[in-house]
Parts: structure tokens; sequence; C-alpha cells
């Protein structure tokens, strides 16, 4: 059954991958025309007339775009978390109800496999397939930074694993959430909501400390690309809170799944 899940969800792993690798394959292209045209300086110095916490909700104001790594870690980064966690909210939301929405929970239902083992089966398919994709965009963009130029490696080896964190409880949450539903429709909208909501409230947290908690409602502020960017580590904290809240919600998955009556 795991092998059958692989196949099925290979297709859509491959075209959100493609996107990420076009997107900097894109821009490691590009760059050393962009850098030696003296634009980006001229830019740099634009960018100091914006406010403050402006340009920390964007992480600006520590990284400068006159090189790749300097992009990578403020806009760069923004692609890669708002599509990591794009794929796997959607990849959460549909896993399970596709089998009710096409009819072939039918068929399961007719073999001998329990509704725990149908969840499983989904889980580690889900999860592996995430942690591909972080690890094939972080070991690309690693190869095209070692051409463009000298960089940070132990920064950017932390940086690139930082997706994982939200990706993870996205996928767990959305997984949850579809187990109120039986069309994948209904939940696919609900998906790209929570993703883009949660970014959202962490950018606008950044601009104003009267605001400062909405980060805590925000999935994004499980990646902590700032602290790691300025301190060269990832906070233990973050991968206890990121694993906990994962393995809570594909708990609530399963104890919902058992009872929920299947069309």
């Amino acid at each position: 059954m795991f092998k059958r899940e692989l196949k099925i969800n290979f297709k859509s792993f491959i075209i959100w991958t493609s996107i990420l690798i076009s997107i900097f394959l894109f821009v490691f292209l590009i760059y050393p025309s962009i850098v030696a045209s003296n634009n980006l300086d001229e830019l740099d110095e634009m960018l100091k007339m914006f406010p403050e916490d402006l340009l920390k909700a964007f992480n600006m104001d520590i990284s400068s775009l006159s090189s790749p790594f300097g992009w990578i870690k403020s806009e760069g980064f923004i692609f890669v978390l708002l599509v990591t966690s794009s794929y796997s909210g959607i990849l959460g939301a549909s896993i399970l109800l596709k089998e009710e929405n096409d009819k072939t929970i039918e068929y399961l239902n007719s073999v001998p496999v329990t509704r725990l083992k149908i969840v499983l089966n989904k889980v580690f398919c889900g999860l592996l397939y995430i942690v591909l994709m972080v690890a094939i965009i972080g070991i690309f963009n690693y190869v095209g930074l070692e051409l463009s130029e000298d960089f940070d490696r132990k920064a950017y080896i932390l940086l690139s694993i930082t997706p994982l964190f939200p990706s993870l409880v996205t996928f767990a949450l959305c997984l949850f959430v579809s187990t109120f539903t039986h069309k994948t429709k209904n939940i696919v909208g609900v998906s790209f909501g929570i993703v883009f909501l949660s970014y959202f409230l962490n950018i606008v947290s950044e601009m104003s400390e009267s605001i400062e908690f909405l980060k805590y409602i925000s999935i994004f502020t499980l990646a902590d690309v700032r602290n790691v960017i300025l301190d060269i580590k990832i906070n233990p904290l973050i991968i206890i809170v990121s694993l906990g809240l994962a393995l809570l919600f594909i708990g609530f998955t399963i104890l919902r799944y058992e009872k929920k009556e299947l069309v």
C-alpha cells in the first residue's frame, strides 16, 4: 500500500519541486549579470529608505541583495517557505480525502486493511515527500551557491533545514482538517488559506512590537529563519514544538478517522 501511495503522489511531488528549482535556476543564471551592472548596490541604498520594521519582516536589514546568498536569505527563502508549505498543506488535505473523492475507499474497505494502516501509510508517504522536497531544494541551491560565490556553508545548511518545521505541522494540521469533510475541493482552498494567513500573520508580527504576539499563532514562526541567520543555530525548542504539534495533529487524525463515516 505504501508503494501505491508513492506512485499516486509522485507526479504532484515532481511538479511542485520543479517549480522551486526553476525559480532558483533562473536566479543563479541571471544574478552574475545583475551584480556586474551594480544595480544591486543601488537597490541596497534605496532599501535603506524603507522603514526598519518593514525591512526586518523580510530579513533585508541583516542580508544584502548584492549576492545570491543574500537574496536567498531574504526574498529567496520566502519562495521556499511558501511553496514547501503550500505543497505540504495540499498534500495533507488531499492524501486521505482522495480515496473518498475517487470512490477507491470502497476497494480499501474490501481488503484486509485497517483504517489505522491506511492513515499511517499515507502519513509516511507524505512525510517522505516533504523531506525529499526540502532536501532536493537544499542540495540544488547549495550546488548553485558553490558555483556562484563564497558563502557561509554552515549558515546555509541550517537555513535549508528550517522549511521542514512549518511544512510538517502544515501537513499534519491539514490532514486533520480533511477528516471533517468528504470532498477534496472543499478542503484545498482551506489549506491555501491556512498557509497564506499564517504567513501574513508572521510578516505583520515583525512590523510592530504591539502586534508581535501574532507570531505565536503563525506556523511560519517555526521556521525561525531570522534567528538562524543571526545566530547560525537552530533553537532546539523549535524542533520539539514542531514535532510535538505534528504528532498531536496526526494523533487527532487517527482518532477522528477511526470514527468517520466513509462514503
